[in-house]
């Protein structure tokens, strides 16, 4: 027991010393974590070592708290979907100046809203919401193959080999969660291929910045959602303390630091998530908004609605995952399948954020790894195209009803308000609040950053 004695020195009061000298120190180490989560979520700004989840000041004035990626993976057709290209249409046939016949788009477009923005006949319900959308028309990244190209998008590493943080992991060190019960960043059905859980890692930072994984129908792996028992919470402070010891030790890995963070958030995830990823809590009219149907058919509609809860809950940065889009043959029949599964609960993500006041504190990201070519590849397909394709944004900080940059006239290259991947990530990290030159990370002696040694701010789109 500590007596007045000890408490004239300082080092002696330090947590250690208190946790190892308060009996079994169990019932300390509860009240510490609550007394402790109390004053992060009170203080932002604190260390990172201290609190590495807490909420975080940022660097720049913030225009949106969180953001919801809706990874079309595989690689979309912008020319079949929302870059209308009139000149393609009148030269359907002829030769492509790099090769190849051009293949004028079968789906009728037509314009909407006030913008007057071209969308075709495969997304008419997101065609309704077109002055809400932001599009980026004059996109091209480096590479052609969907592995690197994939990962470039998700880290930023130019080469698949060397592997980086991911732009939620990012956000996460960055802004750290609004809510310390729930990961701050979640992936919904991941592609296992092209990439895989690099897409979602942390890399070398800190283990409790990665992604969490969970399924369309709700599932997180090794979540028991039973009841929390008392034993349960002398368990995880036993296994705490005889990590918070390894820690002390000089030399100890810094892993450890994530591992002490991840098994207390695993630990409160028991009594929040489950609830939380049960969709069938919501009213069948909303469901029924989303096109929430049984089956892989529906399995687009459940991310989106997973995604809303989500995000209101204060998950910093949601990612879910549409694929399929690689429509090398079978263009207009995958086209149709594919628009068909997203275009109604992309739709209804988009007004159910603004009913419930969330657009206006929600950056919403739609787009492929790359785009396709206007040439025709085999009886019925589109190739590769990295030179020049569109993404779109909704939400916060953005100008609604605008479109910055443009392709040619064919979409193939970007030649007004062109944007590589690096300046789309210093661009998203603005809208958040984080300067991306200024969030870095130091590692083999040198500091890292999403951006690299590029990137530049689309300020052109901000409102």
């Amino acid at each position: 027991m500590l007596n007045s004695n000890d408490l004239n020195g300082a080092d002696l009061f330090s947590r250690r010393a208190a946790l190892k000298t308060a009996g079994t120190g169990f019932g300390y180490l509860a009240l510490a974590g609550m007394l402790g989560l109390q004053n992060r979520q009170a203080q932002a700004g604190v260390s990172r070592v201290d609190a590495p989840l807490a909420p975080k000041v940022q660097q720049l004035a913030a225009k949106a708290k969180r953001i919801i990626f809706l990874f079309m993976e595989g690689a979309m057709s912008h020319v079949d979907t929302f870059d209308y290209k009139p000149k393609l249409q009148e030269s359907d046939g002829k030769p492509g100046h790099g090769g190849g016949k051009l293949v004028a788009s079968k789906f009728k477009f037509s314009q909407h809203g006030e913008s007057g923005t071209w969308v075709s006949e495969l997304y008419p319900h997101v065609a309704r919401h077109v002055d809400r959308l932001c599009f980026i028309r004059g996109l091209h990244t480096d590479t052609p193959a969907h592995p690197q190209a994939v990962i470039q998008l998700h880290t930023g590493a130019r080469v698949a080999s060397l592997t980086r943080p991911s732009m939620g992991s990012w956000l996460l060190y960055g802004l750290g969660t609004e809510n310390q019960d729930l990961p701050g960043y979640i992936t919904i059905n991941p592609s296992p291929n092209f990439g895989g859980a690099v897409n979602y890692g942390s890399a070398f930072l800190p283990a409790h910045f990665q992604g969490t994984r969970i399924s369309d129908a709700g599932f997180l792996p090794n979540l028991k959602p039973e009841v929390v028992t008392p034993l349960q919470r002398r368990q995880i402070d036993l296994v705490q303390e005889m990590n918070r010891d390894l820690q002390a030790i000089p030399g100890a890995p810094s892993e450890l630091d994530g591992v002490i963070e991840s098994y207390e958030l695993a630990f409160r995830m028991q009594g929040k998530v489950p609830e939380l990823l049960d969709i069938s809590r919501e009213p069948q009219s909303v469901l029924d908004a989303y096109g929430v149907k049984p089956g892989p058919a529906g399995s687009f509609a459940r991310q989106c609605v997973l995604a809303r809860r989500l995000s209101e809950a204060g998950v910093r940065f949601v990612q879910i995952r549409q694929g399929g889009w690689d429509h090398h043959n079978n263009l207009h029949k995958g086209l149709i399948a594919n628009s068909a599964a997203t275009d109604q609960p992309t739709a209804a993500l988009l007004a159910d954020l603004e009913q419930r006041g969330l657009l206006d504190e929600t950056l919403v990201l739609f787009g492929s790894e790359f785009g396709r070519l206007p040439t025709a590849q085999g009886a019925d397909g589109r190739d590769h195209n990295i030179t020049g394709f569109p993404m779109w944004l909704a939400g916060a900080g953005v100008r609604p009803g605008f479109s910055y940059g443009a392709t040619d006239d064919y979409g193939t290259h970007a030649v007004e308000g062109r944007m590589h991947t690096m300046d789309l990530h210093a661009t998203l990290l603005a809208l958040m609040g984080l300067d991306h030159e200024a969030l870095t990370f130091r590692y083999a002696g040198r500091d890292f950053r999403l951006t690299d040694v590029g990137g530049n701010v689309a300020r052109e789109i901000m409102a």
